[in-house]
């Protein structure tokens, strides 16, 4: 069991971020383990032809399908918004020494293979050819996917930072994910270790993962605390299709135009790329837009220079066919808008 003691002052620190390379990096596991990741599924099929010749073997030897993961690979996001290249900088940049032992650990019971051995024999080496086959892999099996598992990530940091603010600590904790509960200042983890200890003014760092979906992940000191965990709305990343018989029905209700775009909101996103998805021109989504805002379903939110919309609960509400709930929410609030 892990045990982070929260100060008032690390409450306040509670924070948020994304990565590129920890979506990267979890992607490796997925692959390993297809099975223990059938969500993914989808994107698996797709990526496994295409990773052919690519001699991602070192990958697989330092990121297997359970396990340590070396931490100099996942090192904790510097800004809200990471940008790759930086992200690799960071672990290009990592002391040899550091990437020699990661190499070496392993969990209790076990030892490293000759192989992990040998890559942890010339550390500055085997971290050079690390990064240069993560650049590959991310450029054939993560980037043409990055917009949507992006704008996945960015909604939750949305829904989450709202919580935080209208309800503290409990309201970002409480259904963070089933493994993690929040108690009296302390933030429990399930883990087959045990570690308890107090954050010291660190704050934590909460980093939403699709491909981290089913599990969580935990880093803990000397490293930035920090949490990953799988988004909400994880289950809707590789949905393709036409709209059900529930759609049909609410577009009977709201207009279809305005029915697609609030299915479409499943997953946070901009103007312009629910526009591309439509099929219609961003003018004529920013008026459906704000007829929804105006009913208190969607809302907006911005992310560095974009502002991404998320549906409300009202509109998670109305969209998934729960009428009682969306009725509920129009008599007590008409008109309003939430981000949580």
């Amino acid at each position: 069991m892990i045990e982070f003691v929260f100060a008032p002052d690390d409450v306040a620190r509670v924070r948020f971020a994304f990565s590129p390379l920890w979506e990267m990096v979890r992607s490796l596991r997925v692959l390993a383990d297809p099975s223990g990741h059938a969500l993914h599924l989808p994107w698996v099929r797709t990526v496994r032809p295409r990773l052919r010749g690519l001699g991602l073997g070192p990958l697989h030897e330092v990121v297997g399908p359970a396990g340590y993961i070396p931490d100099f690979l996942t090192p904790p996001p510097g800004t809200p918004l990471p940008d790759l290249a930086e992200e690799l900088g960071i672990v290009r940049a990592t002391p040899p020494e550091v990437v020699a032992a990661e190499l070496r650990w392993t969990e209790f019971g076990t030892r490293p293979g000759a192989t992990r051995l040998a890559m942890a024999a010339t550390p500055e080496r085997t971290l050079a050819h690390l990064a240069d086959l993560l650049e590959r892999y991310w450029e054939v099996a993560v980037e043409p996917f990055w917009p949507r598992v992006r704008d996945l990530l960015e909604g939750d940091v949305l829904r989450r930072t709202g919580a935080l603010a209208a309800e503290g600590a409990a309201g970002v904790f409480g259904d963070l994910h089933e493994a993690v509960s929040w108690r009296a200042g302390t933030l429990t983890v399930d883990r087959r270790w045990t570690f308890r200890g107090e954050l010291a003014g660190r704050g934590m760092l909460l980093v939403p993962s699709a491909f981290v979906w089913p599990h969580v992940s935990v880093m803990m000191p000397p490293y930035q605390p920090m949490l990953s965990y799988p988004p909400r709305g994880v289950a809707t990343l590789w949905e393709t299709g036409r709209p059900d018989e529930r759609r049909d029905a609410l577009a009977a209700l709201i207009g279809r135009r305005r029915a697609e775009l609030l299915a479409a909101l499943a997953r946070p996103a901009a103007t312009t790329d629910l526009a591309r998805r439509l099929g219609v021109t961003a003018g004529a989504v920013s008026q459906h837009l704000g007829v929804l805002r105006a009913c208190g379903l969607v809302t907006g939110h911005r992310m560095g220079r974009r502002v991404l919309y998320v549906r409300t609960p009202a509109g998670d509400a109305l969209a998934r066919g729960q009428r009682s709930e969306a009725s509920a929410s129009r008599r007590s609030v008409p008109g309003a808008e939430s981000g949580a």
